[in-house]
């Protein structure tokens, strides 16, 4: 079932230095159950996407397009009307959950609150489903915990508490914004399997935030990868792993470190993302691309459909990079 369809979303923002396009003309889809992971490097638009479609954009920020969540559009809802999708049918996980949890309050509270709001439970019911979540989500202990505040957990149990928080209402669409960023390798793996396990258990439709390949190689089915706001490469996980069509998506496969290939230096995308600001003429990504050439300069390569469902937006042959990526 399709859940979620973007079509043409753009996000500007107003500055004195001018405007900014954060997102240009975004495209995808996503049915209940499947994970789509969004990848670039910092400042490619990808928060800015999901911040939009949740109305959490800044107050200079303008959205344009359509974002249709099981067949409603919203896009430009009202705080009431986007209160009643929040928490309920869509979560989001924020990246960094020392500073979105509230450290005045203990754990058990801040849980029960979402319950109590949108579910109209007793805080008693509440505090007893917190505890079978924490519980969900492999906190040890989960029934003493409730009274801890957010300082006493390690980050890697902060993290699993926002976790717990946004699936208390059980949504359809989980949102995760950098969830593995500040942890170390160990308690990512126990991040991205707890994710899986969750999708499993609750059919949750996952769109996935992050600017490592290497997080979503075993979590998603779908990848989008962006650049300056704009795909520059969609398709299956399997597609863009093993087979990736666009210099950016090479590039950023490539500076994955690999245990099976030897050798002292990591390849690395050089020069760095544009200024949004000042894009230059044609493909935003030619500075820094080894197939780039004249015609890259002068026309943005159009988002092509091929081979099926995927899709990209380059000038240079799609064969051609395959076979230098095997």
């Amino acid at each position: 079932m399709n859940l979620l369809n973007v079509k043409n979303l753009r996000v500007e923002f107003t500055t004195p230095e001018g405007a900014v396009t954060a997102v240009n003309n975004l495209n995808f889809s996503l049915n209940a159950g499947e994970t789509l992971g969004i990848v670039g490097e910092s400042g490619s638009g990808k928060t800015q996407t999901v911040f939009s479609m949740m109305g959490l954009l800044a107050k200079n920020g303008i959205v344009s397009g359509s974002a249709l969540f099981k067949g409603q559009e919203i896009l430009g809802l009202s705080d009431r009307e986007l209160n009643k999708i929040r928490a309920k049918q869509i979560a989001m996980i924020f990246q960094d959950p020392m500073t979105s949890l509230n450290p005045y309050m203990n754990v058990g509270n801040q849980l029960a609150e979402v319950l109590v709001k949108h579910k109209g439970l007793s805080k008693k019911a509440a505090l007893a489903e917190s505890v079978r979540m924490l519980d969900a989500v492999k906190i040890p202990e989960a029934h003493k915990r409730l009274k801890m505040y957010p300082h006493e957990f390690s980050g890697g149990m902060r993290q699993r508490v926002m976790i717990a928080m946004a699936l208390l209402c059980k949504p359809e669409l989980l949102i995760a914004d950098e969830p593995t960023t500040a942890l170390d390798v160990t308690v990512q793996a126990q991040i991205l399997t707890l994710l899986n396990e969750l999708k499993r258990d609750f059919n949750t439709a996952i769109i996935l935030i992050t600017h490592d390949l290497g997080v979503v190689a075993g979590a998603c089915d779908k990848v989008l990868v962006m650049y300056a706001g704009r795909t520059m490469e969609y398709g299956s996980a399997d597609d863009i792993f093993y087979r990736p069509t666009h210099p950016y998506s090479e590039g950023l496969l490539k500076a994955i470190p690999r245990l099976d290939i030897e050798g002292d230096t990591l390849p690395t995308i050089p020069g760095n993302p544009p200024n949004l600001l000042n894009l230059p003429t044609g493909c935003p990504f030619q500075e820094r691309c080894h197939w780039v050439h004249e015609r890259c300069r002068q026309d943005a390569p159009i988002l092509d459909t091929f081979d099926g469902a995927r899709m990209r937006a380059c000038h240079a042959e799609a064969k051609q990079i395959l076979e230098t990526s095997a």
